[in-house]
């Protein structure tokens, strides 16, 4: 990346700056999820390694960036609000110094990225434990030691974290906003996101930030390397939540 090397082993994933030059040396086969984007100007800026280890983040970026691919051909705008998902997670991933030394364990991974895959789905504690091969009280144990809240909890955050960018990042109705994150009824939704969030649906999606449209140069990619197969996702994101993509598949060169 401009010069610079970096080892790109599975589980890893980089953000490159828009201009910079990039070559990709494999060695065999290799699957690969990775994003070309425009952003605006606004916001405020953080510093993101150019390269990371995604840690136990590695299975829930993998199904966001799926979810975008798959969502492109009928519903861009959600298939940019997936790829917004996916960029807010990468800036949020703590670099391996601030995080703790003890892995994930595999239920709660398992769990995570089962809330991530159905996120307009209903879902029970017991359904998500037997799908992580453990007893609902081993899962609720696990998953407060992981990640201080019960599995409930967690769902219910990130489905409102969910529905927070689908209003501010797509112009998605607010019910079909609501609709994506499983609660059709507007007036539940409204509460929801009053107790959650802090704001009714409206109100959110007016805070959302103003910019112009960005150009060219404000482009950047994001890449996560995963396993055997190319999946090629080209949006160009606009803050206002429009897109303008094509998605394919190849293999990767060897």
């Amino acid at each position: 990346m401009d010069g610079t090397r970096h080892a790109i082993r599975p589980g890893w994933v980089s953000l490159v700056p828009p201009g910079a030059e990039v070559r990709y040396r494999y060695r065999g086969r290799s699957e690969h999820l990775y994003v070309h984007l425009r952003l605006g100007s606004a916001g405020t800026p953080r510093s993101i390694p150019g390269v990371q280890h995604a840690g136990p983040d590695l299975a829930l970026l993998t199904v966001q960036l799926q979810q975008a691919l798959a969502a492109w051909p009928n519903t861009p705008a959600r298939a940019a609000a997936e790829v917004w998902a996916a960029l807010w997670r990468v800036s949020q991933h703590a670099p391996p110094r601030e995080r703790s030394t003890r892995a994930v364990h595999p239920a709660v991974a398992a769990a995570a990225a089962l809330i991530e895959a159905r996120p307009g789905q209903p879902l029970t504690v017991p359904e998500i434990a037997a799908a992580a091969g453990v007893s609902h009280n081993h899962l609720t144990r696990l998953f407060r030691a992981a990640t201080g809240d019960t599995v409930v909890g967690y769902i219910r955050t990130r489905r409102m974290e969910r529905a927070r960018h689908f209003l501010q990042s797509t112009t998605l109705s607010v019910p079909a906003v609501a609709a994506s994150v499983g609660i059709p009824d507007l007036q539940a939704f409204n509460m929801a996101c009053r107790r959650t969030l802090g704001a009714p649906p409206r109100a959110i999606r007016a805070a959302r930030p103003v910019s112009p449209h960005p150009t060219a140069e404000t482009g950047g990619n994001l890449f996560a390397s995963c396993g055997d197969q190319a999946v090629h996702l080209d949006p160009s994101l606009r803050t206002d939540g429009h897109a303008d993509c094509t998605a394919g598949r190849a293999p990767a060169q060897a």
